[in-house]
């Protein structure tokens, strides 16, 4: 779960939020519910569809692969029952673990059916959906879905279009905006506050920011460490 909250600080109570399901003890409960059957036919852009992760490399030779979850608890991802891959076909994920020395979005998964390298690799890249009648209502007004985010049109308060939201990751400090900029480059975070985000226009597709200066700015050189 992807929170926004209010004040001047990435942190703080209350606040909107963008999440891709329910997490936590709801999501123990969530694998006995009836499973949606896989269509072949279902496009990505499916607004039906809420995307839940996306694989990556195959890890190690025994059918293991990397999984980018985009639940707020991010081992919640195996909770859902089946998952729906962008290609029609159904998942189940059979065993789920954090990605060492990594973000903690990161994982290392098990596929029904994949028991070895080649199956393994034959996933990198596949984005997995979940209908979202299966998530439930977001609990407020101040509540969105991830994948509602992803892709929106970023603008500064003056109207100009800064770029696009490429993601929403979160990376134990608190909730950020990943945005790909509209000239070209590296993508920035902004932190998910009020602050820094005041509106958020979905239904018109775009997230009204007020960025620092220099939030595309690249990173300048490191300074020296002060003498002891």
């Amino acid at each position: 779960m992807a929170r926004r909250p209010g004040g001047n600080t990435p942190h703080g109570d209350g606040g909107r939020r963008a999440r891709p399901g329910r997490i936590g003890s709801d999501a123990a409960t969530s694998a006995h519910r009836p499973k949606a059957e896989a269509d072949p036919a279902l496009p990505e852009t499916d607004p039906s569809l809420v995307r839940m992760g996306e694989f990556g490399r195959a890890h190690g030779l025994n059918g293991e692969v990397r999984l980018k979850s985009y639940t707020g608890d991010p081992q919640a991802i195996a909770g859902y029952g089946a998952l729906i891959g962008a290609d029609g076909r159904r998942v189940e994920l059979t065993d789920v673990r954090q990605a060492g020395g990594s973000a903690p979005d990161l994982l290392v998964v098990r596929v029904k059916g994949v028991a070895d390298r080649t199956g393994a690799e034959a996933l990198n890249r596949l984005a997995l959906y979940l209908p979202r009648e299966r998530l439930g209502n977001v609990a407020d007004e101040d509540e969105f879905f991830t994948a509602d985010l992803v892709g929106l049109s970023v603008v500064d308060t003056g109207g100009a279009v800064l770029g696009t939201v490429a993601d929403v990751p979160n990376y134990g400090g608190g909730d950020l905006l990943e945005i790909k900029p509209a000239l070209g480059g590296a993508t920035a975070l902004l932190p998910f506050t009020k602050a820094f985000v005041p509106e958020l226009d979905i239904p018109n597709g775009r997230i009204v920011v007020d960025p620092p200066e220099d939030l595309f700015a690249p990173a300048g050189p490191r300074p020296p460490d002060e003498p002891v």
